[in-house]
């Protein structure tokens, strides 16, 4: 009887070589943190810096419902925000490799351009992940003790990766698109707003109405609340469906966000920043 050797297919081949091409982009991105340390170790610590700051300003004069304290209310909205703040520096490296001529070097080679772009994303997570580890550590060390199994951990980390990984591929798309790396500085100060006006640091309810509604709609409100709900901390009462639905639209923000930028950014590598 003679047997036929399997047939692979070409995806079956082509995927490997791209995670494995996609390592090598970042792994070039890690080494290069080498090299700016002090700037990627400020990026990592500044959310500790915000939640020492916000605690210290509201810590005794918001009260909590519940058995909480604000520690317990801020931590988690503090994770997700921690998702926001690198996303500056993601746009701002896109931009340097833009119009310095690196993605032009970069598409000459015979490597695929999804690789490159994979690649910026991948270092971006790891980075993002240290950031998160340090945060977390720092909220143990002030007390905070999450009420959480390990489906509600894994649950609440996939989250807030799934929210990082939407907001990169804007990150890309903004700086793949800059005709400087000075002209997308604006970055730094639009992430400020996009914090505030969340339900992260405040109850949306002390807002006025449509001003709360547009707080709860926030992609951050929805991850800060479906974490606070997965680890165990109270949370204010909501006054929209968002923030009813929390962990469903914490699943859906991040879904249509990537869904709409990541080809933009893919098409931008491709033609050139146009």
């Amino acid at each position: 009887m003679t047997t036929t050797a399997p047939v692979t297919t070409a995806p079956a081949i082509a995927a490997p070589r791209l995670l494995a091409a996609s390592w090598i982009i970042a792994r070039r991105s890690i080494s290069s943190w080498r090299q700016q340390l002090g700037a990627m170790a400020t990026g990592w610590l500044f959310p500790i810096f915000v939640t020492l700051l916000f605690l210290g300003l509201f810590g005794g004069a918001l009260d909590v419902p519940g058995d909480s304290t604000y520690v317990d209310f801020l931590i988690p909205g503090m994770f997700a925000v921690t998702m926001l703040f690198g996303l500056e520096s993601t746009t701002l490296s896109a931009a340097a490799d833009a119009t310095r001529g690196l993605n032009d070097r970069l598409r000459s080679y015979p490597i695929n351009g999804a690789a490159i772009v994979l690649g910026r994303a991948t270092a971006d997570l790891i980075s993002s992940l240290i950031s998160l580890t340090l945060m977390a550590a720092f909220a143990l060390a002030m007390g905070w003790r999450p009420v959480v199994g390990v489906a509600g951990a894994i649950l609440a980390l996939m989250l807030l990766l799934a929210l990082r990984f939407a907001l990169l591929w804007i990150g890309i798309f903004v700086g793949y698109g800059a005709r400087s790396v000075e002209s997308v500085a604006y970055i730094q100060i639009v992430t400020w707003p996009i914090a505030f006006l969340s339900s992260v640091f405040v109850n949306p309810a002390t807002m006025p109405d449509w001003l709360g509604t547009l707080a709860e709609l926030n992609p951050i409100s929805a991850t800060a609340t479906a974490l606070r709900d997965l680890l165990g901390a109270t949370s204010w009462p909501t006054q929209s469906f968002a923030g009813d639905q929390a962990v469903a639209m914490a699943a859906f923000w991040p879904l249509l966000l990537t869904a709409v930028y990541l080809p933009l950014a893919a098409r931008r590598f491709r033609k050139g920043g146009k």
